[in-house]
């Protein structure tokens, strides 16, 4: 089940995020957050974008949000990707189906480009990425130290089949989904539910 991220999920989506920050360099980060932190991320990123979670018998087993690559005006229409998943759902179709959701708000919401940023040793996810017509970028190699290596960062794109000039920059997500019967009208449009 897709549902939008609370606070009570913050120690579930700390452990699945754990392992990535301390046996992998698909986080870029050295220490895995707080929970005081994470939770004031959580607030932070939901003012304007989405984050959500998939649960299953009661637990929380991914989740992906959006966040905001850039911080100028003239770059309000760009928003950022990111998902981590527990072991045993990878390669289970979850985080397709989270993605798309995921990316269904943000292009309501009024982005026109999506982002993903990837280290360039996480073929898993290039590829992931690709498969659902995200495209290459530019990279940024040997940009990150960890475990002792340099590491480079794939950027991949999604755009919005909008051609028009938009009038006002993106809404809120909650403007757009502000209950969870709008989300399930989202998911069932896109056969998630």
């Amino acid at each position: 089940m897709i549902r939008f991220a609370t606070m009570n999920d913050v120690p579930a989506m700390l452990e699945i995020y754990g392992p990535y920050v301390l046996d992998t360099c698909f986080s870029f980060e050295y220490t895995v957050p707080t929970q005081e932190e994470f939770s004031r991320r959580l607030e932070d990123y939901t003012r304007q974008l989405p984050w959500l979670v998939w649960e299953e018998d009661g637990r929380v087993l991914g989740y992906a949000y959006g966040s905001l690559p850039f911080t100028r005006a003239a770059y309000d229409w760009c928003g950022e990707v990111s998902i981590y998943l527990a072991p045993e759902i990878q390669g289970k179709g979850v985080g397709r189906k989270l993605y798309a959701a995921l990316e269904e708000i943000m292009f309501r919401q009024g982005y026109r480009v999506i982002y993903s940023l990837i280290t360039t040793k996480n073929q898993n996810s290039i590829d992931f990425h690709r498969h659902l017509g995200y495209e290459f970028t530019a990279q940024f190699p040997d940009c990150g130290l960890k475990f002792g290596q340099w590491l480079g960062i794939i950027w991949m794109e999604k755009r919005s089949k909008l051609v028009d000039l938009p009038t006002f920059p993106p809404v809120p997500w909650f403007e757009i989904v502000n209950n969870n019967q709008k989300l399930q009208n989202i998911l069932d449009d896109l056969s998630l539910s």
